[in-house]
């Protein structure tokens, strides 16, 4: 572990040097500038500091124009700043102010916000490499740190990855401040900041200037171990997913040979074979799976992917809700039409179940019980019904389901689910009296009932057939309201 240096100088104090420049004319201490706004022309039409604007050049000239203002300036995170670092620093360093002087601010030095600026996309790498050598040449020093970050250049070149900017501090540097560590990053190394940001180049540039690959953070991690693991990147982010995979490789032959206890903690899927996997996982190509139990689509493809480590699935979707039509890059792994195709790790596919099987076993299963007690029950309907509250045609309905043969027997009881048991509710409330009153007629009932089944035999052939009989679902219905007048 290295020791962290901390600035040595006061914190307190300086403010009048912000203001009135002039005062410190080539001072030789370093100095903290106090805390400004960026100035704006008046008349400006857009919210940043443009040092290509007729206005705003005004004021980045103007001797008025205090190092704290300039300072504010070189905070704005926008390619107009950021490519004219060298403009704007050079009128710092024109006010008489030390090479390592710091915004007041984010105690950052001239050559920390140079690192910034070499930044891909937002700075110029050429104008960042002339400055920061420019100012190495006038004394920077590459081993100063930000209070607020605890980093030196060497960390912020790294955490921006400009590669360019790595060579220009380690030629100045001792050989041991390659790995000097940062707090804000659990103590790890630059190393370790440029691999958990997926800075391949730097990564590069690092590990050939002697960078120690097997050097450990506060949590006992290498470099290796912070790079982002591609398996748990979604598949819009492919390239950063491959760059990841490159990025640990790199620093895992680059690691001592005596240095093996990585590795091991590394599974390394690419090893098995996909056949060995989909086995274990009671799968084969061609099966129906669920992708984290949500999207239902048919296995296409198990293997080692260009744009991941470890073994991937791939799979045809059932609707359009894909990423692909089987293909990442310039690889096809499986042909599908578009929108249609999607890959995700092992680990989130499973078997889906047939569900034509469940729909067929659920009626059965809650059907049961429900028809045991309406053969029961019906016997009690009958009974109620001959007493003379219902017609007779509702009685040679009801008389028919008991005819039935028990296979249809069910089929008729499941259609009258609802008006049996409303039914059954209302004839239990009968008195015993009523029963006796009522014995003679339900014995001339029941002779009538047989010759109504002898002269309608066609009402157990629609029975038999599957089919419900008109005469069913009227009575059904019609014997609601009477068991309701009877309760």
């Amino acid at each position: 572990m290295t020791i962290e240096d901390l600035p040595d100088f006061p914190l307190e104090g300086s403010s009048l040097i912000g203001k009135y420049p002039f005062l410190f004319q080539g001072s030789d201490t370093p100095v903290i500038f106090s805390i400004s706004a960026a100035p704006m022309p008046s008349d400006c039409e857009f919210s940043f500091f443009d040092p290509n604007d007729t206005s705003c050049q005004e004021i980045l000239f103007d001797p008025k124009t205090s190092v704290s203002e300039l300072f504010a300036i070189l905070r704005q995170w926008v390619p107009q700043v950021q490519q004219n670092i060298d403009v704007i620093g050079n009128e710092i360093l024109k006010r008489g102010c030390n090479v390592n002087d710091r915004d007041g601010l984010t105690d950052m030095t001239l050559l920390h916000y140079t690192c910034k600026s070499g930044a891909h996309g937002i700075g110029d790498v050429d104008t960042a490499v002339k400055f920061a050598t420019q100012l190495i040449d006038l004394g920077a020093d590459v081993s100063l740190r930000s209070r607020w970050t605890n980093m030196n250049a060497l960390h912020y070149a790294a955490y921006f990855d400009v590669p360019e900017l790595i060579r220009v501090i380690l030629k100045t540097s001792k050989p041991k401040d390659v790995d000097a560590t940062c707090s804000d990053f659990n103590f790890g190394t630059a190393l370790h900041i440029a691999a958990y940001n997926l800075c391949a180049g730097t990564v590069k540039c690092l590990l050939e200037h002697g960078a120690n690959p097997a050097f450990r953070n506060d949590k006992g991690q290498i470099p290796a171990d912070v790079v982002p693991d591609p398996v748990e990147m979604p598949l819009e982010m492919a390239d950063a997913a491959a760059t990841a995979k490159e990025i640990k490789q790199m620093l895992l032959d680059a690691a001592p040979l005596s240095y093996d206890l990585s590795k091991p903690l590394l599974p390394n899927y690419d090893r098995v074979t996909s056949k060995a996997m989909l086995t274990s996982l009671g799968l084969k190509l061609g099966d129906r799976v669920v992708i984290a139990g949500q999207k239902v689509g048919t296995l296409r493809f198990c293997g080692t992917t260009e744009f991941a480590s470890g073994q991937w699935a791939g799979i045809e979707l059932d609707e359009p809700e894909g990423k692909n039509n089987g293909s990442v890059g310039k690889v096809q792994y499986f042909k599908c039409a578009p929108k249609y195709g999607i890959f995700a790790p092992l680990s989130k596919i499973s078997k889906a179940k047939d569900r034509r099987k469940n729909i067929a076993h659920t009626p059965s299963t809650k059907a049961g019980p429900l028809i045991r007690s309406q053969k029961i029950d019906v016997a009690h309907v009958t009974s109620k019904v001959n007493t003379g509250l219902m017609t007779s045609k509702k009685d040679s309905a009801s008389e028919s389901t008991l005819s039935l043969p028990p296979g249809e027997e069910l089929k008729t009881g499941a259609e009258k689910d609802v008006p049996l048991i409303g039914s059954i509710s209302s004839s239990s409330s009968i008195s015993s009296l009523e029963h006796k009153q009522s014995l003679s007629k339900k014995l001339n009932a029941r002779g009538n009932n047989k010759k109504t089944m002898s002269k309608s035999p066609s009402l157990s052939s629609r029975a038999s057939a599957g089919q419900s009989p008109p005469c069913t679902a009227a009575g059904a219905a019609a014997r609601r309201p009477a068991a309701w007048r009877v309760a």
